[in-house]
């Protein structure tokens, strides 16, 4: 699978707060949020789901995998997504390994599985 998602009871905004504090304790900081709904909505469009974009990102990690091949770059910030589905939140991302392999770097395949499980820790502490 591309992805990992978790589901969760919590409303959305509550769990974007609480995968939040989860990331800056692995010293990762949420770049941008993209409300889906909202631009939808602005822009006229009948969209009522709730969707939320992070963008995030560890400046160090960015760093360094940029250091050692900046096609990685291609893939930063790092994507999580939440949203609404039959009554649950689901947190979800693509994962960072498999974007990676198709770079055919075994370091930074490596590196990419470090941020990966530290990345679904920080998710399955949210729910």
């Amino acid at each position: 699978m591309f992805h990992y998602t978790v589901e969760t009871t919590m409303t959305m905004e509550e769990a974007a707060q609480k995968l939040e504090e989860q990331l800056k304790e692995e010293k990762f900081g949420v770049l941008w949020q993209f409300n889906v709904k909202e631009k939808l909505q602005e822009k006229g469009l009948d969209y009522n789901d709730d969707f939320l974009i992070l963008e995030v990102c560890n400046p160090h990690e960015a760093k360094e995998v940029l250091t050692q091949n900046k096609m990685i770059g291609y893939f930063l910030p790092c994507k999580m997504v939440l949203y609404t589905d039959e009554g649950k939140t689901k947190i979800g991302m693509p994962k960072p390994t498999e974007f990676v392999k198709l770079l055919n770097d075994q370091d930074l395949e490596q590196k990419a599985k470090d941020i990966e499980d530290r990345l679904i820790a920080c998710m399955d502490k949210t729910v």
